[in-house]
């Protein structure tokens, strides 16, 4: 029994439950008060280093959610059969479905890690598609979504639609992954190290993880979004890193090179 049943479909809540989501939790990043404390860039070097405005990631991300809903809607009529309740779809028990969560993160992983670190190694398609993506050098949460329409329609939507179909869960299940995904990726580009955040204490692939791949140095290190760091790690392309008090407040994220 969930809170949306004899309301609306899990089909519907998969498609558009992501997208609200998304907005509410990179919302309660961007009305907090300024945190300096806990920043890990300053605000001066947001200003000035990010080469896009707000107001261009927010066209963006909402561009990239209308081709992810597009894709959703289409995945769930073609696995699903779409009807006004999902009374008659057997849902599978707890345990089967954290063993499908975990597939699908894995399977999630493994896909954006390798198109990831692609897309850095050909000269083409980082110019022209997933440089985009790095106009923001200092990641904030609105702009976790803001890639070039390709790339979000390959990297994120092709990658979360291969995850629901290789673990086998069910679209109510899929309703729990994808918000939990995108509350995971929101969170990994928010820019602050929030005391007692749960996302740092219990996956080494966080905020400062991925903010090391966004400084320039740190670009062909730590590509592995938005879970666990294990394909950086296998295949040489891990990058620890220590955090630092800066004097005016705020921590930053050095690289830990050899």
């Amino acid at each position: 029994m969930v809170f949306w049943e004899g309301y609306v479909s899990d089909e519907v809540m998969g498609t558009f439950a992501p997208i609200v989501v998304y907005w509410l939790y990179a919302g309660l990043y961007q009305l907090l008060p300024p945190m300096d404390k806990y920043r890990l860039h300053t605000r001066k070097e947001e200003d000035d280093k990010n080469l896009v405005p707000l107001s261009s990631v927010v066209k963006g991300v909402l561009l990239q959610q209308f081709f992810q809903a597009t894709v959703a809607h289409l995945l769930f009529l073609i696995t699903c059969k779409v009807t006004t309740t999902s009374e008659n779809v057997v849902q599978p028990s707890i345990p089967v479905q954290i063993v499908q969560i975990i597939i699908a993160m894995l399977v999630m992983d493994t896909w954006q890690y390798f198109v990831h670190r692609y897309m850095h190694q050909n000269k083409f398609l980082y110019r022209h598609i997933h440089s985009q993506h790095h106009r923001l050098v200092v990641p904030y949460a609105i702009g976790a979504l803001y890639n070039h329409p390709l790339e979000g329609l390959l990297l994120d939507t092709f990658g979360g639609a291969l995850s629901f179909l290789v673990s086998g869960m069910t679209a109510r299940t899929g309703v729990i992954f994808f918000c939990f995904a995108v509350v995971k990726t929101v969170d990994d580009h928010c820019g602050l190290w929030l005391p007692g955040n749960i996302f740092h204490l219990f996956f080494q692939n966080n905020t400062a993880y991925h903010d090391i791949h966004h400084q320039l140095q740190g670009t062909k290190f730590n590509y592995s979004q938005p879970f666990f760091p294990i394909w950086d790690k296998l295949l040489g392309t891990y990058m620890p890193y220590r955090l630092v008090k800066r004097p005016e407040g705020g921590f930053e994220a050095r690289l830990m090179k050899d």
